[in-house]
């Protein structure tokens, strides 16, 4: 690969250029902080695109073989994704849904070309670097509307949840679990739309840290996740569970009203500190002993959409531990489980009545140097441009004292971006 540099005068047009062009690949992977800066964070704008070589889960030690295919290719950018259902091959579980969406339960491919973009300059790295930011340059951004095309249904009704949600409270009550994540489906098949526009009305409507428009041939991963699941910088290991939502207020004296009863919440703060013991254990696993810290504590993340409680885990990796064990360690992220969490995960599978598949995996990247960096896959919509299924989940944990209206509402304010963009026709 070549690698140069070019100064850029407008690089929101470029980066809608870039986008554009990106999404006539078979395969591509842009991913957009939305200048949501911490200092965990490294990427202001990434985007890769042609697959030179590739990895797809067979369903059969899925994180070995992709450690195979992480060492078989060194010093590159591999972008890619986790499926939930990759629970079945870690904790011998099984899901007893259909797969509608069609997606593999892991991809990562090896790009032809990788896009770095900064606010004044971007970095490619590939072939021919001059010819591909001429072609981007002379791209032209289509401001289509999104043509959604469907009936959006509820895998779940009102009614069917209450039942879930029952049932559930029942489990924790003779303590087979002390929380659960129980998550609904919308869907709608023989649909149509066009996945770009529709990628760049929900990061228009809700932008996000770990924004994401993923193709992969006909099957489309858009994507407003705010929340990182697991990454690796050097030795240290991040993980920055959410757990804790509120709406936005009408104004600053409203929202400032619901980010102080967020934060004093006895039962948003209960299942944030249920999941920072998860994730804390989970940890433990991969860590050099006595070095897991929460090292924040519910601090109150404000995006478009909601306010969310953010809790930041870190520790340092034991030595000689691959990233794939790492990961395989941590998965699925446990925010979107529950506690214990493989009795958790088997009840999910009882009372929900779909498979979650992408939703409530991983989606990022490996870096050249080693790192790695994925968000929670949430907020999320998949699509299937072959068969016409499009699907989004929301969902919320349950606690012994959670009330089922209140999280019943939540689930729809969760879901309320992805709404509008399947409305914006």
């Amino acid at each position: 690969m070549v690698s140069s540099a070019y100064h850029l005068d407008d690089s929101d047009t470029f980066i809608q250029k870039a986008l554009q062009w990106a999404s006539g690949f078979d395969c591509a992977c842009y991913l957009d902080s939305n200048n949501y800066r911490d200092q965990y964070g490294n990427l202001h704008v990434f985007l890769a695109v042609g697959e030179s070589a590739s990895f797809v889960s067979d369903g059969d030690n899925t994180f070995e073989k992709l450690q195979e295919f992480i060492d078989a290719h060194p010093r590159t950018w591999l972008p890619g994704f986790l499926g939930y259902d990759l629970k079945n091959e870690i904790e011998g579980l099984e899901s007893r849904h259909p797969n509608h969406t069609g997606f593999p339960d892991a991809y990562f491919f090896v790009p032809a070309t990788v896009l770095l973009i900064g606010r004044y300059n971007v970095e490619i790295k590939g072939a021919k670097p001059q010819a591909i930011y001429q072609e981007i340059i002379q791209t032209e951004v289509i401001n289509a509307p999104v043509e959604f095309h469907g009936h959006l249904q509820y895998r779940m009704n009102r009614s069917a949840y209450f039942e879930a949600f029952s049932n559930m409270q029942r489990h924790i009550q003779q303590g087979d679990i002390y929380e659960v994540n129980l998550c609904q489906e919308f869907y709608s098949e023989h649909t149509s739309l066009r996945p770009l526009e529709a990628y760049r009305k929900l990061n228009e409507l809700s932008p996000t840290p770990f924004s994401c428009f993923f193709k992969y041939g006909q099957k489309y991963i858009l994507s407003a996740s705010p929340e990182r699941f697991l990454s690796k910088n050097g030795s240290t290991l991040l993980s920055q569970p959410i757990k804790g939502t509120a709406p936005r207020g009408k104004n600053a004296e409203e929202d400032q009203q619901l980010k102080d009863a967020l934060l004093a919440s006895p039962k948003e703060i209960s299942e944030n500190i249920m999941i920072v013991d998860l994730v804390r254990n989970d940890l433990t696993r991969s860590a050099q002993p006595g070095t897991v810290k929460a090292t924040e504590l519910l601090q109150v993340h404000s995006f478009k959409q909601v306010h969310q409680l953010v809790s930041t885990v870190t520790c340092q990796l034991r030595d000689g531990l691959s990233s794939t064990t790492a990961i395989r360690d941590t998965f699925p992220p446990g925010s979107m489980t529950g506690a214990p969490k493989i009795s958790a995960m088997k009840l999910i599978d009882r009372y929900e009545y779909s498979r979650r598949g992408i939703y409530s995996g991983a989606i990022g990247y490996f870096s050249p140097m080693g790192n790695f960096d994925f968000s929670v896959v949430i907020r999320t919509m998949l699509y299937n441009a072959e068969n016409g299924y499009l699907s989004f989940h929301t969902g919320g944990a349950i606690t012994g004292n959670a009330d089922p209206h209140r999280e019943y509402n939540e689930c729809l304010l969760k879901g309320k971006a992805l709404f509008e963009v399947l409305k914006s026709h």
